[in-house]
């Protein structure tokens, strides 16, 4: 089974605009009723039409590895909130950045194994 995080959002063609632009997202699906939902490298987040947006909450893009990360951020560094950093307390590789509405977004590797993410449980 999969998911997908939805979010208020006061300008969504801004916001899509930045997810497909700075974070390479692919348009998944747009309802005409008012939501576009976002396919970032595997994980779906919907935007949908408020009078206010909705910040709470943190976006984590995971990736492979550090390497890959540090290209993310080279792309992000203008909006991060400094370059990635190893979190021992997590064992990741992490960095912080903000989208146009204010949002958390957490671009992150993991420093060790992980189980496969199957959606059967």
């Amino acid at each position: 089974m999969g998911g997908i995080v939805f979010f208020q959002t006061a300008n969504r063609a801004t916001l899509i605009e930045f997810y497909e632009d700075r974070l390479g997202a692919n348009r998944w699906l747009r309802q005409e009723a008012g939501c576009t939902i976002l396919d970032i490298d595997g994980l779906l987040v919907g935007f949908c039409d408020a009078e206010e947006p909705e910040t709470d909450g943190i976006i984590t893009v995971v990736l492979s590895d550090r390497e890959t990360v540090d290209r993310w951020y080279d792309r992000l560094a203008d909006i991060a909130e400094g370059p990635p950093q190893h979190n021992p307390d997590f064992e990741i590789y992490q960095f912080f950045a903000r989208d146009p509405e204010g949002r958390t977004l957490e671009v992150q590797s993991f420093d060790h194994e992980t189980p496969p993410v199957t959606g059967d449980h």
